[in-house]
C-alpha cells in the first residue's frame, strides 16, 4: 500500500489454499497459516502509546506490513519543509526507540502467520516504511502490486503471478481499479455462500 493507497482492511489476509509459501523446510502452499485475524492481533499485541489509532495492517502471501499513526507534533514551524523535516525526524526517533520490541513482535507474528513483518509509521503528511521484504518474484514488486496479482490468481483470472502481470498490463486503463473492486466484492460473496453451505 502506498501512503494514500488501498486499505485492505481486517479479515482479508490472502492466505489459505493456493497461497504461496516458503521453499524447502518452510511454509508450503497448503500450509500457509491464515492471516484473517492479523489486524486484530497486532492491535492487541502492540504496546499502548505507540500509535494514536489501530495500525493499518496489509497482508499478502509473503509479508505483513504494519503502519501506525504517531502522535502529532507540537509547536510552530517556519514552513512546510521544516514541518516535513520534523515529521521525518520524529519517525526516525520512533524507529530507533522501538527497534528491539518491534523485532520481538515481528518474531512472534512470523511464527503465528508464516510471513515476514515490515514496519512503518505515519505522521502528518509523512509516511516511511522501515523495512520491506525483497521478494525474488517478477521485478521485485511492492506489496500493493503483489496483492493485485494475487487477486487475479485467487479469482482464477490467471494461473500464476507471471500470467496475472501480463494480463494486467493489457488491462491498464482508467477503469482497471473499478474492475478490481468489483472482482473483490464478487469473491467475498462467493466466500459467504461457501460458509453457508454444508460442512464436508
Amino acid at each position: 500500500m502506498g501512503p494514500r493507497g488501498h486499505r485492505w482492511g481486517p479479515g482479508r489476509g490472502w492466505g489459505g489454499p493456493g497461497g504461496r509459501g516458503r521453499g524447502r523446510g518452510g511454509w508450503q502452499q497448503a500450509d500457509l497459516p491464515s492471516a484473517d485475524d492479523a489486524s486484530a492481533w497486532f492491535s492487541g499485541r502492540l504496546p499502548d502509546g505507540w500509535f494514536t489509532e489501530p495500525p493499518m495492517v496489509v497482508v499478502d502471501r509473503e509479508e505483513i506490513t504494519v503502519v501506525g499513526q504517531l502522535p502529532p507534533l507540537e509547536g510552530e514551524f517556519a514552513d512546510e519543509a521544516a514541518r516535513s523535516a520534523a515529521e521525518s525526524g520524529r519517525i526516525s526517533r520512533f524507529r530507533e526507540e522501538t527497534r528491539e520490541e518491534r523485532i520481538e513482535i515481528a518474531r512472534q507474528a512470523e511464527h503465528r502467520y508464516g510471513r515476514k513483518v515490515a514496519w512503518g509509521a505515519r505522521l502528518g503528511e509523512t509516511e516511511e516504511l522501515f523495512t520491506t521484504l525483497s521478494v525474488p518474484v517478477m521485478t521485485r514488486l511492492r506489496q500493493e502490486e503483489r496483492l493485485i496479482l494475487d487477486t487475479l490468481v485467487d479469482a482464477g483470472v490467471a494461473r500464476s503471478r507471471s500470467e496475472a502481470l501480463a494480463w494486467a498490463v493489457r488491462l491498464v486503463g482508467e477503469h482497471a481499479e473499478e474492475w478490481l473492486t468489483e472482482l473483490r466484492s464478487a469473491m467475498s460473496k462467493v466466500d459467504d455462500l461457501r460458509a453457508k453451505g454444508p460442512e464436508l
